[in-house]
């Protein structure tokens, strides 16, 4: 069960997730099947939308039909260009590992060398190799089986084998994003940087707040960080509120990568935040979090 209140967390969208693990088990009906194949999805693809087009049809057909497994399942959407286009082309190397991390093995890797070593196998067989890697490995075998659909694990279900792995399974899983990369703000980058290659814990911290800069906020990095006010106590009610924004191109010039964002922090008061939530729309921004100033 949970240790902590999932809102402070960040991990409201897997606390309310059935604790039971998804079986096919002997003689489940076709509903049963279609769940799973739903469930599969969801899990592989970081929770991301599937058109019907993108769908695999001949493997969740063979699924159906009893010629192949669950994992065997998993195996197949992974090596797709469904997949394989989402995560493995558009993000960085590492970033690649820990999402595969995340959705085939529903933990964060144990420790840098665990990534290097998938580093190594990418550039010594390939692709499909390192997905089978995951798939075949005994940890899948022990923790799913040939059935079980994967699920995330170490914050509910068993303990992580050591405080790193606790806190990189955070720092991957945290905020109720629309996927693993839609609305994450690290994008295509690594989200554990540094810290893997030095092999050293997160911080587990709350979110935005009025005192604090949590994990839904992003710092700057080569910008200056000039907090805008906009009316502060001009309010009817003397109410102000502290808005947190990402995703601005630098400087208003022409954005290089749609993966550069900066942030700013904007205090509105509550009679001129609708106006100000267009403007933030309108410029391309993407609010992080709305804190009221006391």
């Amino acid at each position: 069960m949970p240790f902590g209140p999932a809102s402070l967390l960040g991990v409201e969208r897997f606390s309310e997730e059935s604790e039971a693990p998804l079986e096919l088990l002997s003689g489940d009906e076709d509903a049963k099947k279609e769940q799973i194949v739903r469930a599969v999805y969801k899990q592989v693809l970081g929770n991301a939308y599937v058109m019907e087009s993108e769908r695999q049809l001949v493997a969740e057909s063979q699924f159906k039909l009893g010629e192949i497994s669950v994992r065997e399942l998993v195996r197949r959407i992974a090596k797709s260009y469904l997949y394989r286009s989402r995560f493995f082309e558009t993000c960085t190397r590492y970033r690649y590992i820990e999402l595969a991390f995340r959705h085939l093995m529903g933990r964060a890797p144990v420790d840098f060398q665990e990534m290097r070593d998938h580093a190594e196998r990418l550039d010594a067989k390939g692709y499909d190799a390192d997905i089978d890697s995951f798939c075949d490995s005994a940890d899948y075998q022990d923790t799913f089986g040939e059935w079980i659909v994967p699920f995330q694990r170490g914050w509910r279900t068993e303990s992580c084998a050591t405080l790193q792995e606790f806190t990189w399974s955070f720092q991957l899983l945290r905020g109720n994003s629309s996927s693993s990369l839609k609305g994450d703000l690290a994008g295509v980058s690594s989200k554990l940087g540094g810290a893997a290659y030095q092999n050293r814990p997160l911080p587990v911290v709350p979110p935005s707040s009025i005192r604090t800069t949590g994990w839904s906020f992003r710092p700057l990095r080569n910008l200056q960080d000039a907090p805008t006010r906009l009316g502060v106590g001009a309010g009817e009610e003397g109410i102000t509120y502290r808005i947190e924004v990402t995703g601005y191109s630098a400087n208003n010039v022409r954005r290089i990568s749609r993966y550069v964002r900066s942030n700013r922090v904007y205090y509105v008061p509550f009679q001129k935040l609708s106006e100000q939530f267009k403007r933030i729309h309108r410029e391309g921004g993407k609010i992080a979090s709305i804190t009221p100033v006391t």
